[in-house]
């Protein structure tokens, strides 16, 4: 997007949010009630009447519902942080019955565990002190509808603003698809199945991993596997290990301690507790985004982790008890519908 921002064509900006829930041109404002009301009511309408949503606990808000052509270029929100994996996010594309993306919201931003991580990176922002920030381009042709479910026990504030451009939408467009898989424990084999065969043409564009090893000593042994366009026993992309694929190494072990980082493609966001090292209980969230390198497929792919520790002598240990949770991100021309992927 960045070496477009000099052209000027016929797009228009929208934005979905609750002063505006439809992105109707001049319809930003005008609300009369809402969360803002008692704060508002000395200064009327057009100021911050409606800025949030209360979401009761079991029920499904739509955020979004809106025709295209179009790509949504920003997705910002924010609510209790203390219940983002208890929160279910939806994102239907040109009327599928089935959502392309169905995932746990703290999920969808790097965030697995219960304690806030920021990061900071190209395609997904999390700032102070609970900013959800997702830049993936997201084109639809006919319509397009974002839903936010409430699995928790208590009502909780949500804060949201949808920017998307109405624009065409080239015939070579994917459409983004996220889901998350979680294996506990892992079992045996120890290996971890990110994506299950999906369907070409796509690009794979990124991975979270949630970790707990539940074994002493270094766990991330393991390799990344992507099996494209048929393969069966053996894949075409294997990577050295799991640090190594997302941009570390030798255990991200320096000084006889874990070292977080982000970057704008990939990083370690998250070590839990931060002053151990090699501790079975220990929690551990790293992304990786195939931004610059995506994996192309033609017509199939299928994409698993292996959970490998060490053992005395010098040896592997798979970690039959490992907690592995993984989130995909990926585009293709069509939707996945019919393929439910458990969460």
């Amino acid at each position: 997007m960045v070496h477009e921002i000099w052209r000027i064509d016929q797009a228009r900006t929208r934005s979905i949010s609750p002063e505006n829930p439809t992105g109707a041109p001049g319809g930003g404002g005008r609300a009369t009630e809402g969360t803002g009301a008692h704060a508002a009511a000395e200064l009327g309408v057009g100021w911050k009447m409606s800025p949030s949503i209360d979401l009761p606990p079991g029920e499904t808000a739509t955020l979004a519902d809106v025709s295209g052509p179009g790509v949504v270029r920003h997705f910002w929100l924010t609510t209790d942080r203390s219940v983002l994996n208890e929160m279910t996010l939806r994102v239907y594309w040109d009327n599928d019955a089935e959502p392309a993306v169905e995932v746990p919201l703290g999920s969808f931003f790097c965030n697995a565990w219960e304690e806030l991580a920021q990061v900071n990176s190209e395609m997904v922002v999390v700032a102070p002190a609970g900013g959800l920030n997702s830049f993936w381009p997201m084109p639809f042709r006919a319509h397009a509808r974002f839903t936010l479910h409430n699995g928790g026990d208590r009502s909780v504030p949500v804060y949201y603003q949808i920017t998307y451009l109405e624009e065409d939408v080239p015939r070579t467009a994917g459409y983004l698809h996220v889901r998350r898989r979680h294996s506990n424990p892992l079992g045996n084999p120890a290996i971890h199945t990110v994506l299950e065969d999906i369907p070409g043409p796509g690009r794979y564009v990124g991975t979270y991993l949630a970790i707990v090893p539940n074994a002493p000593g270094w766990w991330g042994e393991g390799e990344m596997k992507f099996y494209l366009d048929g393969d069966t026993e053996y894949p075409t992309i294997c990577g050295t290990g799991t640090e190594d694929f997302f941009g570390g190494a030798w255990n991200f072990d320096m000084q006889d301690a874990y070292h977080t980082y982000s970057t704008p493609y990939l990083g370690l966001v998250q070590v839990l507790p931060p002053d151990q090292i090699y501790q079975p209980q220990q929690r551990f969230g790293m992304f990786r985004w195939h931004v610059r390198d995506p994996i192309c497929f033609d017509r199939s792919l299928r994409v698993t982790l292996q959970a490998l520790g060490w053992r005395d002598g010098g040896r592997y240990l798979p970690l039959e008890d490992a907690e592995v949770a993984t989130t995909s991100w990926w585009y293709q021309h069509r939707s996945v519908t019919g393929r439910r992927h458990r969460l």
